[in-house]
């Protein structure tokens, strides 16, 4: 590899958002297979996402061996907004930063039942697109708007603006309001999180943590909707300010950090042509979490509502005609429930789709039946038809030969078991009637392919635009230590044996809902950059990220030092195949992995020698209710959990051991997850234990970190750290 290459993938991984722009996203397909409906930006540095229709009722355009539909362009946001500045209101950005969204122009776009129309905000502004002719339109409305969504009939448009709910004629006429606040409630703004009563709009936990970015839902008739109503005035408010910048204002966020209040959530069916709006009703004080909320025309509404410590959940129907409610079924779990996409869910028979723990295995139920076992470990629901449904798979603790780092697709039914992915690779899948869009991304293969389906047969593929990365990653999936523990290791380009042992970097995660040991290219490009600079790199997934059966996950539950003992494991069983320099180890890591990276370096010195902890959440007490209580169980009951899983108290700090090891810390000002406090703290206690350290602080930065320069030039400011804290040189080219 060249000097130009090696100097130049810091700059390309940040001009291209992590090698995302260009790439086709957030997929919809038609249910009669017509159309394929997707978001995508014209290059692989262009910020501008476009909205496009991959046509299916076409003939192809040329012949071939899957032929070639027509992509066609239906939203432009540069034509729309014209020489228009795009301009983001305080709510959209929080609602990208929760979805970690760093793109620009058309982010999100909700259909009608027929995928026939489609809806969108761009700059505050309210757009539609006629999928079938490509026109678009902007309706005259009260902004800035937010998640706007057309009713399953097409011909209404409801929309979240200044915390009220609206609604709209898709011919722009008869803009009004549903549900909106009083003058009284309404607080900072009326948005959800600034400290009032906002409707439609999801609480921070619920996008953050929960997985639910929504607030409102259409009744199949286009007649009424159920709206969230969220309460926010009784949690507790912190301020987001840029000390770079004295003469703005602090940024005032609801937080509700571990062990304080929540927002108050209840629901409404809200009627579209006037009138009384129902509440629907639920033991809200035993079961305070709107979890998840599916209204199809296969049943009765269906909520997921959830205990506090996240044990007990009830899936619950809703009489639309009452607001009253009743349980179709009850899970419980004495560690904790997970949550997953799509479910619970009906069939288009009225079958309930749901995921389980049962048996020591993670598996899919339709009615009363598991039509998964041991040997799959389901991972979400995709998609739900008449005969069957769609999901996503690792392999399971029962499975004949263990695939590491793979995720597949299976049609799961009454007549049995389909992978239709095929080889290794991560992939995942839209589906909807006969029409499949698979993702698939691979080892050894860059970026992503994006393969159209019908009835199981690829017809046709959607171009991505991203760019070739200037390297190529060479990870080795490996299974290491009794436990086998998923990792990849990663050696310098051209690397030959006979030049001895090389300084190890362990890049992990490590926590979880995430894994970095995959069977994809891509997903190793930074490891590999770091280990072309002269490191061998070792990413592992210990206990506590998605693993092979729900025990694996639930191993932190009370403590997160779970996973470091793990990261130890890997590092000493990988020592013997791979040539790992032991007196020369490193550890660098971002939110909780910078957390793992910090806690390694402080409580055992004798296997790590310096460590780059990015946005580290160090203060359990300090993260959010829903997250921290699932692992942690409520503060005010087990404070000494908290105390032993922070790095900032007495007794978490009292596991610091000598010699000391050179630390940075990296954070964010404008942090509003992981806020800058976690940082600050751990320096201060550092400081008063005496023991040296370094602080980066990011003006202006948020957890995601999408600014080029600062994506680009940490990487080369920690490369610097790294090799000056143990004592190695530049690695040649």
């Amino acid at each position: 590899m060249t000097t130009r290459q090696h100097s130049s993938f810091p700059r390309q991984f940040a001009r291209t958002q992590r090698f995302s722009l260009g790439a086709p996203r957030s997929f919809t397909v038609a249910s009669d297979g017509s159309r394929v409906v997707f978001i995508r930006s014209v290059s692989g540095t262009d910020r501008e996402g476009g909205l496009w229709v991959l046509d299916l009722d076409d003939h192809p355009t040329t012949v071939g061996p899957e032929g070639a539909f027509r992509e066609r362009p239906v939203a432009d946001p540069r034509a729309l907004l014209g020489n228009s500045q795009e301009q983001l209101s305080t709510a959209e950005l929080a609602r990208r930063e929760r979805s970690r969204d760093g793109s620009a122009g058309i982010v999100g776009y909700a259909v009608d039942g027929r995928v026939e129309l489609a809806a969108f905000a761009l700059s505050g502004r309210l757009f539609t697109a006629e999928l079938r002719t490509g026109a678009s339109r902007e309706l005259p409305v009260r902004g800035p708007v937010i998640d706007p969504r057309p009713s399953p009939d097409g011909k209404l448009v409801a929309y979240v603006s200044g915390g009220a709910l609206r609604v709209v004629g898709s011919d722009g006429g008869g803009d009004r309001a549903l549900a909106e606040p009083s003058p009284e409630e309404a607080g900072d703004g009326g948005e959800a999180g600034a400290g009032g009563v906002s409707y439609g709009s999801a609480e921070y936990i619920a996008a953050e943590s929960m997985g639910r970015d929504r607030g409102y839902w259409w009744a199949p008739e286009s007649d009424r909707l159920l709206v969230a109503r969220v309460d926010d005035r009784a949690v507790r408010r912190w301020w987001i300010a840029d000390p770079a910048r004295p003469d703005r204002d602090p940024r005032r966020v609801a937080y509700p950090s571990a062990g304080t209040a929540n927002a108050e959530v209840r629901l409404f069916l809200v009627p579209v042509g006037g009138g009384a709006r129902t509440e629907v009703v639920w033991d809200r004080d035993a079961y305070p979490y709107l979890a998840r909320v599916h209204w199809s025309a296969a049943g009765a509404p269906l909520l997921l509502v959830q205990a506090r410590d996240q044990r007990t959940q009830r899936c619950l129907t809703v009489d639309t005609g009452s607001g009253e409610t009743r349980t179709v079924h009850v899970d419980e779990d004495p560690i904790w429930l997970e949550l997953f996409p799509a479910v619970p869910a009906w069939t288009p028979r009225g079958q309930l789709v749901r995921i389980s723990d049962e048996g020591g295995a993670r598996v899919l139920k339709v009615g009363d039946r598991a039509l998964t076992g041991a040997g799959l470990q389901v991972r979400a629901v995709l998609g739900i038809g008449d005969e069957d449904v769609l999901v996503a798979t690792a392999a399971g603790a029962g499975a004949e030969e263990p695939e590491l780092g793979e995720v597949h697709v299976h049609r799961v039914g009454e007549r049995g078991v389909e992978r239709i992915s095929e080889g290794p690779g991560v992939h995942t899948a839209v589906g909807s009637g006969p029409v499949t869009v698979l993702i698939s991304a691979r080892p050894g293969v860059p970026g992503t392919e994006y393969a159209v389906l019908r009835d199981g047969k690829r017809v046709a593929t959607i171009a991505s635009y991203a760019e070739r990365p200037v390297l190529t990653a060479r990870p080795r999936l490996v299974a290491a230590g009794e436990r086998s523990i998923p990792c990849a290791v990663l050696l310098p380009t051209g690397y030959e044996r006979s030049r001895g042992p090389l300084p190890v970097l362990m890049d992990p995660y490590g926590g979880p809902r995430a894994r970095k040991a995959v069977a994809a290219h891509d997903a190793h490009l930074t490891s590999q950059w770091f280990a072309d600079q002269g490191f061998a790199v070792v990413v592992a997934d210990g206990r506590g990220t998605p693993g092979p059966n729900p025990a694996w996950e639930k191993a932190v539950a009370g403590d997160f030092g779970v996973v470091l003992d793990d990261q130890i494991a890997a590092l000493h069983a990988l020592a013997g195949d791979f040539p790992l320099d032991l007196g020369r180890v490193a550890i660098r890591g971002w939110s909780f992995g910078g957390f793992l990276a910090a806690m390694a370096v402080l409580r055992r010195p004798d296997v790590f020698h310096a460590a780059v902890a990015g946005a580290p959440a160090t203060d359990q007490r300090l993260y959010d209710t829903h997250y921290t209580e699932r692992y942690l169980g409520h503060p005010d009951e087990h404070p000494e959990v908290y105390a032993a899983n922070s790095l900032v108290t007495d007794e978490g700090l009292s596991g610091a051991a000598e010699p000391a090891r050179p630390l940075m810390i990296v954070h964010g000002f404008a942090d509003d997850n992981v806020v800058i406090a976690h940082s600050l703290r751990l320096s201060s206690a550092l400081l008063a234990a005496g023991r040296p350290h370094e602080v980066l602080p990011l003006s202006g930065v948020t957890h995601m970190t999408p600014q080029e320069e600062v994506a680009e030039n940490l990487l080369h400011l920690q490369v610097d750290f790294l090799r000056r804290s143990l004592g190695i040189g530049r690695a040649a080219s």
